[in-house]
């Protein structure tokens, strides 16, 4: 892996308020016969494939290598996490938990106290990549460990493709124009979930990085800084996003369809394309995907933009997703211990690796066998052939105000009912 590609993923440090309160309220226990319950609080409810099957693949092993310990899961999909880490930030936060290593969301709940620093000395020999540890770093102390190296990808159907005589889009108008003959065919293009509102902010990132290259850091921390969102090429961006819409890019229906309605459409074979990050790669062995699907699952990254910055090779990627522990964790020896143990190189990285769960935050070269999935191994070329990243997505590069504004009023925007203008006007305001 090109370190020297990774440690070009960057967080602003933006600053922001706290969640209200933090109290200690937690249940995690240690009994009078020695057994330990650690509570882990996870967003991935799906324990049977990729990242969920990993991690309780590690909870496992490390229950039968200690018998004294019982471990607890609570997994929700990730909108409904984020809701209830907002109410266990108040009353008492299970002991080990999934953060993001962002400044829309690791700054506040670092600021109220809800995470526990670790100590960086303990994790020098863990094969992180370099700079991965960055956005998981306030006031240089470490408070979580990154699990991902994200990328933004446009999966697609090959067969589909090949059986209809598509091509993959080079350039942004070329992906539009795709979307005609696509839906000509009576198929949807691209499969979106509009309805979280992140996932179209990323892809508005995407499209902003293709634009603005090596200056997409400066366009982004400026804008959240000033609330001035009146760069030409967030504008554009803006537009870009929205001709998509308008060109029937998306399914009928994307701005209020969430993930998993997104994802079935791509994977039943209704959908030709589907936008969503290097987390999914491990569709390619998900048995309940049917077999002539799966099998050819491809991935390519945004298309360049006519007149951007960004060549095809600077793809939109960043370290996102982790782990932390409970400030208030009544058995934090033990929930740092485990999650110590999660972050062995031979555990959560390998497994990740070896289950085709995209890309881990750890050197994983090592366990490259030959096996790899085609889809695995487009990723890690695009990874490695990489230019340039662009870094953390613009929803989560400024305070929680920001985020929510972008995530709600991009469907507005999307679709039509509210004006660039106005949108840009808004998510403004909210930095301010």
């Amino acid at each position: 892996m090109k370190k020297k590609i990774i440690s070009a993923l960057l967080v602003a440090a933006m600053a922001v308020s706290m969640f209200a309160g933090c109290g200690s309220k937690n249940e995690s226990e240690k009994s009078s016969d020695g057994t330990v319950t650690l509570k882990v609080f996870s967003n991935l409810p799906d324990r049977k494939n990729g990242q969920g099957l990993v991690e309780q693949m590690i909870i496992d092993e490390y229950m039968e290598e200690n018998s004294n310990v019982k471990i607890e899961v609570e997994a929700l999909d990730e909108e409904a996490y984020k809701t209830k880490f907002k109410a266990y930030s108040m009353e008492g936060m299970p002991d080990v938990v999934s953060i993001w290593g962002q400044p829309s969301f690791l700054d506040e709940v670092v600021e109220a106290g809800v995470l526990a620093e670790l100590d960086k000395a303990d994790y020098t020999d863990y094969k992180f990549i370099e700079g991965s540890l960055n956005g998981f770093t306030y006031d240089d102390k470490l408070y979580g460990l990154p699990r991902n190296t994200d990328v933004a990808c446009i999966y697609y159907n090959e067969k589909l493709f090949q059986d209809n005589g598509w091509e993959i889009p080079t350039t942004y108008d070329e992906l539009l124009a795709l979307a005609d003959k696509i839906n000509a065919a009576g198929i949807t293009p691209m499969a979106m979930d509009g309805g979280d509102g992140w996932p179209m902010a990323v892809y508005l990132s995407d499209v902003l990085f293709k634009l603005t290259g090596e200056d997409y850091s400066d366009v982004v921390s400026n804008a959240i800084s000033t609330g001035d969102f009146s760069d030409e090429n967030l504008k554009k961006a803006t537009e870009l996003l929205k001709g998509a819409a308008d060109a029937k890019l998306f399914q009928n229906g994307y701005d209020s369809q969430d993930y998993g309605t997104a994802m079935n459409l791509f994977t039943n074979g209704q959908a030709a394309m589907f936008y969503m990050g290097s987390w999914e790669s491990s569709m390619a062995l998900n048995e309940d995907i049917p077999e002539e699907i799966r099998s050819n699952i491809r991935v390519f990254t945004m298309p360049v933009v006519d007149g951007g910055k960004a060549a095809a090779t600077d793809i939109a990627a960043w370290n996102g997703g982790g782990y932390a522990v409970s400030a208030n964790s009544e058995v934090k020896d033990e929930a740092i211990k485990f999650l110590n143990y999660m972050y062995q190189p031979d555990k959560l990285s390998k497994y990740g690796w070896e289950n085709g769960v995209g890309m881990s935050a750890q050197d994983q070269s090592e366990y490259m066998t030959g096996d790899e999935t085609k889809l695995q191994m487009q990723i890690v070329d695009a990874v490695n052939n990489a230019t340039s990243v662009s870094g953390t997505p613009v929803n989560d590069c400024g305070p929680s105000a920001f985020k929510t504004s972008i995530e709600s009023e991009i469907q507005s925007v999307s679709n039509g009912s509210k004006s660039v203008d106005d949108f840009l006007s808004a998510i403004g305001a909210s930095c301010k």
